[in-house]
């Protein structure tokens, strides 16, 4: 697969993110309050990005020229999924129940959460892309803890501006300089994410749950393609501890807050404190 090819596929990602980004504003789904939210700083964004994002990368991802029937549904399937989870976390979602712990413990309970309905939602999409893109079980397990996990580690970065597409960009770049069919789905959602990218600096949108766990599942998809044994035990063991820590904002915050890191973070976010 040349490169051309996989900047073709980011390229029709963007622009399909950019012309569903402003269908939705012209004509919300549904009622438009629902799409609102009250990001950190105590400002009022729309969801309306993350729904374009997801719709862009599934739709380039779909019509990705070099790659196979299976890999194209294993990898919109699970984008699909894991975006209708996450919507359905957006408009269902209480801020009494987060975290990991919080929704496994739900569980054990036998009551279902919006949390819970992701965590069971998108493992399952993850474990059947999983099993679509690889041949040997083990792999596929890997393949689909990788995708689940990267939907899920996304998503927990989504809590300031631009900082969970920009680390969806930074993650997947590397990657597009391989070729093959998994570089041109990991594409996808990099070209989508930037396309929203400005407007999540600019405190217009965000990517919400359901942006942010498409994009990751498709991102997810791509490395689980792309990579051999030792690196989806790697990458798998990366999205696990992530997870696992998810629920330690204080140690996240340190993380971001780190000299380099803080710089590259609050790169062209209006500048005010948070809170």
């Amino acid at each position: 697969m040349r490169r051309a090819g996989t900047l073709s596929v980011a390229a029709a990602a963007a622009a399909a993110t950019r012309a569903a980004y402003r269908q939705l504003r012209r004509r919300p789904p549904v009622e438009a309050r629902l799409w609102s939210r009250t990001n950190y700083a105590g400002h009022g964004v729309e969801l309306y990005g993350g729904l374009a994002a997801a719709a862009g990368a599934v739709t380039a991802m779909a019509a990705a020229r070099g790659v196979s029937v299976r890999t194209r549904i294993a990898a919109v399937g699970a984008a699909l999924a894991a975006g209708a989870c996450g919507a359905y976390d957006d408009q269902k979602g209480s801020a009494d129940e987060r975290g990991f712990a919080t929704h496994l413990r739900a569980l054990r309970e036998r009551r279902l959460t919006s949390g819970g309905v992701k965590l069971l939602g998108i493992g399952a999409a993850g474990l059947a892309a999983g099993a679509l893109l690889k041949a040997r079980p083990l792999d596929q397990v890997l393949a689909g803890v990788v995708i689940a996990g990267t939907a899920h580690a996304v998503n927990l970065m989504d809590v300031a501006p631009g900082r969970a597409a920009k680390a969806l960009i930074t993650a997947g770049v590397p990657g597009l300089l391989r070729r093959g069919p998994g570089s041109v789905l990991a594409s996808a959602p990099i070209g989508a994410a930037a396309a929203v990218l400005r407007d999540d600096l600019s405190e217009r949108t965000m990517l919400g749950d359901a942006g942010a766990h498409a994009l990751g599942a498709a991102l997810g998809a791509g490395v689980a393609l792309a990579e051999g044994r030792a690196a989806l035990m790697l990458h798998a063991a990366v999205v696990v501890v992530l997870a696992a820590a998810g629920d330690r904002m204080a140690i996240g915050e340190r993380v971001w807050n780190a000299p380099g890191v803080r710089r590259v973070d609050s790169w062209g976010r209006v500048p005010h404190p948070y809170g």
